[in-house]
């Protein structure tokens, strides 16, 4: 059976911004493979305005602008109608990313991203790309088996519609979870693009305190096996170890269709210059 390798995994990556970081697009454009995907965060204090500004400025670009939609910061079904239809106006709405959202307590109807697929809104989007989470360590606030009912459900949906899309993971550390999550998933005859979430190089401090932010797992033996020093936070640290690892078990035959997605924490100019050397040092 065939090894993936790091250029196969490389092949095609996406990366992820939030809206106030759209002008750095234009610095590290140069950088960046064109027709690339850039994911565009949906965060409570940033404003539609923000995130149509930042779509546009990324498919002035050259590249693809993937919003996000977080189904409990959405107030109304209303919201949701207009911030589609002001991105299908600016010709920036045929990708999205729809997530459940950050609030413990919905701010509207929608009490997670099922229940938005499922909203008129979303009905007759023929032809839309839509991609959705996955959790390979779990969510601090969701179990298990609540999450694999989510994601079948929301596969199903949209298969059912026809709906391309892929499934972006959280980022990790460790390549075991990540392994073990992607055969349970082909196990449930999902055949879903995956796109397995990486952090972009960063500050040791930086990334351990988004780790902790999101439930990731950073333990000692974790931290060393990534190439992440507990005892020089000062330090920075890339996911080369990661990738390699990732590459070495990941089997086409088996696994499918798997990328990597890229979260910027250290900068979208650094992960771009990290991807391009990356890619040179192989």
């Amino acid at each position: 059976m065939a090894k993936y390798g790091t250029a196969l995994l490389l092949e095609d990556f996406s990366l992820e911004i939030t809206a106030k970081d759209a002008s750095a697009v234009r610095d590290a454009a140069s950088l960046i493979p064109h027709g690339t995907r850039i994911n565009i965060t949906y965060l409570g204090h940033e404003s539609v305005e923000q995130r149509l500004a930042a779509a546009a400025a990324i498919s002035a670009a050259g590249f693809v602008p993937v919003p996000h939609i977080a189904a409990r910061r959405l107030a109304s079904s209303r919201q949701i109608e207009g911030f589609l239809g002001a991105l299908d106006t600016q010709g920036v709405g045929r990708h999205l990313f729809v997530i459940g959202g950050d609030p413990e307590q919905p701010e509207g109807p929608f009490a997670d991203a099922f229940t938005l697929l499922r909203a008129d809104a979303f009905q007759h989007r023929g032809g839309s790309d839509v991609s959705i989470a996955g959790y390979p360590e779990g969510h601090p606030q969701i179990s298990e088996d609540m999450l694999w009912h989510s994601l079948v459900e929301k596969v199903a949906l949209l298969d059912e519609r026809e709906a391309t899309g892929s499934i972006i993971t959280q980022f990790g550390f460790d390549v075991d979870p990540v392994i073990e999550w992607i055969n349970k998933v082909r196990a449930r005859g999902i055949r879903s693009e995956i796109r397995v979430g990486v952090p972009g190089p960063a500050g040791i401090r930086r990334l351990l305190a988004f780790a902790a932010r999101f439930g990731v797992a950073a333990s000692a033996g974790i931290a060393k096996k990534y190439g992440l020093s507990l005892t020089n936070l000062m330090g920075s640290a890339g996911p080369d170890t990661f990738i390699n690892a990732l590459a070495g078990r990941l089997i086409t035959e088996e696994h499918g269709s798997v990328k990597l997605h890229f979260y910027t924490f250290g900068g979208l100019v650094a992960t771009a210059a990290w991807i391009r050397d990356f890619e040179a040092r192989r």
